[in-house]
């Protein structure tokens, strides 16, 4: 299928991983003819993100960023608006998982400021630089992300990616009629550098969805990315404020 994103310029976080969702959403969108920008805190695997897709004859720049700090954002957008001339996309896909499903009682503070500040806050000030420039031009595509934690429930992580949903569908309203269409995606277990992070835990439950979703089968990495493609086309025009749920039918909303 023809998205109609050839030409169209996107902005996505957390791009370094070599096996994560990042890398996989540039690839694609990249192969659907999206001028892309690449950005981590590990500048080196943003950069051998970019190297693929110019391999395949695409054009990306890659850019070192901490998503936390709004200052660093800005200047990306600074210097991908003075490459590229507009960012028709942005793709929150930066995270991390601090609490690592320590009981309540036993997490730090520390703990949840580090996830909010990068899962939520990180999202808020990627957005709060990109909008603008959306706003002028009358069209944006926000992808966040979210989780299937969000339905869960726990600690931290999962309080963050519900806060993300809650700040999807407040950007959806107030910035709809700018022309601009935000919307989440809340993936289940996918095996990524992230997914390695939390251990033996990750691994019960990459089995646990296989076993008990109704598709039998769990997410990759390109599933996530051709979710990122349609929410980014045209072919959504008429979808904002949603979640989308790529867990094999595991929870249904």
């Amino acid at each position: 299928m023809d998205y109609g994103l050839q030409g169209k310029i996107a902005l996505v976080t957390g791009t370094a991983s070599q096996i994560g969702m990042g890398k996989a959403i540039c690839l694609t969108l990249a192969k659907e003819g999206c001028n892309i920008i690449s950005t981590d805190i590990n500048l080196e695997g943003a950069n051998q993100t970019v190297a693929e897709i110019k391999a395949m004859g695409g054009k990306a720049i890659a850019l070192k960023v901490d998503v936390t700090k709004g200052s660093e954002i800005a200047e990306v957008v600074k210097i991908g608006l003075k490459e590229f001339g507009k960012i028709d996309i942005l793709v929150n896909n930066a995270g991390l998982n601090a609490g690592q499903g320590v009981p309540f009682l036993e997490s730090k503070q520390e703990m949840w400021e580090k996830d909010m500040a990068v899962n939520l806050y990180g999202t808020m000030n990627c957005a709060k630089a990109v909008i603008p420039g959306m706003i002028m031009r009358k069209y944006g595509k926000i992808i966040n992300f979210s989780s299937i934690a969000a339905q869960q429930g726990g600690g931290s992580y999962s309080a963050a990616k519900a806060a993300v949903i809650a700040f999807t569908r407040g950007l959806a309203t107030e910035f709809g009629p700018s022309g601009i269409n935000v919307n989440a995606i809340a993936p289940a277990v996918v095996k990524t550098n992230f997914f390695e992070s939390i251990g033996d835990r990750a691994h019960q439950m990459f089995n646990d969805v296989a076993k008990f979703a109704p598709l039998r089968r769990n997410q990759t990495v390109d599933d996530i990315a051709n979710a990122v493609a349609f929410l980014a086309s045209d072919a959504s025009k008429d979808i904002t404020g949603q979640c989308l749920q790529i867990n094999s039918g595991l929870f249904m909303l």
